[in-house]
């Protein structure tokens, strides 16, 4: 329970990170959306996923799955121990020896299918030039990043996640999970359009950004305590 207010608070803290972490990830997005040409079987991937999702087929049991074997895997970095794994058609779970934060968030902003996709292309291009295949690969890449998206937006929202009040509440959670999600998705369009993303300088606008605010908020403070004891 003591952890619970002090990571409210650091939710807090970091509205403004995210929030110009927002605004950088949007611009980012724009630059790719912007150049059309090298990015139309990304963008394809991603319509054709969310045509599929809505219209024909949810991908509930795919998405489980992923989920639950998430939860495994940040569990196992961080050195604890499985007991038990279940997947089903709409919910599944972990049972392990202990967990964190990040155990129990991980699978809300880590992109299990489109880093496996990812390095399942890096290693093959290893052996073969899979350079005539980068269309099919931005376009798995896209649908694959929607499916991420959409089923992460589906769950959190569609029912109440015990994960979120597990992790330090809904708060933190929110906004932790926005933040990652933001960053994920700024680093996944790096590494797809590395010539129309420049990651140092969203960063640098983050930093610059965040900074101002915390300056304003400082200075209105501090002139509020000096106001209040004259």
């Amino acid at each position: 329970m003591l952890w619970r207010p002090i990571k409210f608070l650091f939710a807090l803290i970091l509205l403004p990170t995210a929030f110009f972490t927002l605004l950088e990830t949007g611009k980012i997005l724009c630059a790719v959306l912007g150049n059309l040409g090298a990015a139309l079987s990304f963008i394809l991937g991603v319509l054709i996923y969310c045509a599929i999702h809505y219209g024909y087929y949810n991908f509930s049991r795919l998405y489980v799955f992923g989920h639950e074997m998430t939860h495994a895997l940040a569990a196992l970095v961080c050195g604890y121990r499985i007991k038990d794994v279940s997947v089903g058609q709409d919910s599944g779970y972990v049972k392990m020896d202990n967990c964190n934060a990040f155990v129990v968030l991980a699978p809300y902003f880590v992109p299990l299918y489109v880093i496996a996709a990812a390095l399942l292309y890096a290693v093959a291009d290893l052996f073969v030039d899979l350079t005539p295949y980068r269309q099919v690969f931005l376009f798995v890449i896209g649908f694959l990043t929607a499916f991420h998206f959409v089923q992460t937006f589906k769950t959190l929202f569609e029912a109440d996640q015990p994960d979120l009040k597990i992790a330090g509440g809904k708060i933190f959670s929110g906004v932790m999970i926005t933040l990652a999600n933001l960053v994920v998705l700024a680093v996944v369009l790096k590494a797809l359009f590395p010539e129309t993303v420049s990651l140092v300088s969203a960063g640098k606008n983050i930093l610059a950004g965040t900074v101002n605010i915390w300056r304003i908020i400082v200075n209105y403070i501090v002139e509020k305590m000096v106001n209040s004891g004259k």
